[in-house]
């Protein structure tokens, strides 16, 4: 088992993928920010049945983070991030620093309708430009056939699509399973942060959320259904829920009992602010 190739440069990335191409091999990309977990390697796993090589970039998008949020304290361990792309079977890791990605004088960003409004970016308004600027910029980098993306963070997903759908990036966007431990809980690089205490608590939100999803698909009423949820996950220990709200799959508009859905929350424990989603399925 031997560590990818690691290069830190956008001309390096090219080079090795012109070569790759003039093999006339297919390539997969998976963004990241490091701090990789078992969700990650699902996600390069599905890249190689894709594709015959697979990149996965690792860095840390100051530009997706308000200046409130954890920049500064985000996981960083580049050495055990190789390691788990030696395991996997990724063979190029692009680990660009700030200055490679935003040198001095850069004035550009991408804003995203649509999937963006709402849920995520009533609570951070900054994130989805950042998100959507790195991912164009990786895309325009590494002129991956296609990129796998996790369905933990699922507005993501949908705002990544959108963005290849309107600027005609050619890249296929793999939306892939949320994998979750043994009680439920999604992987995250922020569950680093909990405690044991917190994880207890953590782990009742997957399950509060599909119980809640039961009853949408029921009939129960939207909103007295998503109250209860909100009250459930601060009885539960979260102190804060941001949102707990149904949206249809593929636009995440309003939900209609017809359209298949996804119930989605954010809510906080201690200074970690966790996401997660679940279907609903249609009626």
């Amino acid at each position: 088992m031997s560590r990818p190739l690691v290069v830190d440069s956008v001309a390096a990335l090219r080079a090795q993928i012109r070569d790759w191409r003039r093999d006339g091999v297919s390539l997969a990309m998976v963004p990241t920010m490091g701090a990789l977990h078992d969700g990650h390697i699902s996600l390069i796993r599905i890249a190689l049945e894709k594709a015959d090589r697979c990149v996965v970039s690792i860095f840390v998008n100051p530009t997706q983070f308000a200046p409130s949020e954890d920049l500064d304290k985000y996981p960083r361990q580049l050495g055990r991030d190789l390691d788990r792309l030696a395991e996997a079977g990724a063979q190029l890791a692009f680990t660009p620093g700030v200055a490679q990605m935003y040198p001095a004088g850069f004035a550009t960003k991408i804003s995203v309708g649509g999937p963006a409004a709402g849920l995520e970016s009533d609570f951070r308004p900054t994130f989805f430009d950042g998100v959507a600027t790195v991912v164009a910029k990786l895309f325009l980098q590494a002129s991956p056939d296609c990129a796998v993306f996790g369905e933990k963070d699922y507005q993501q997903l949908c705002v990544v699509r959108q963005l290849c759908s309107d600027l005609d990036l050619p890249v296929d966007i793999i939306g892939a399973p949320t994998i979750r431990d043994a009680h439920g809980l999604a992987m995250s690089s922020r569950n680093a942060y909990l405690g044991e205490t917190e994880l207890a608590v953590a782990r009742q939100l997957n399950a509060i959320l599909r119980r809640t999803a039961a009853a949408l698909a029921a009939g129960a009423d939207e909103g007295s259904a998503t109250a209860e949820a909100s009250r459930a996950l601060v009885e539960a220990g979260f102190e804060q829920v941001d949102y707990v709200a149904a949206r249809e799959s593929l636009t995440l508009a309003p939900w209609r009992r017809d359209r298949d859905g996804r119930l989605l929350a954010a809510a906080w424990l201690g200074k970690t602010r966790l996401i997660d989603n679940v279907e609903v399925p249609s009626a």
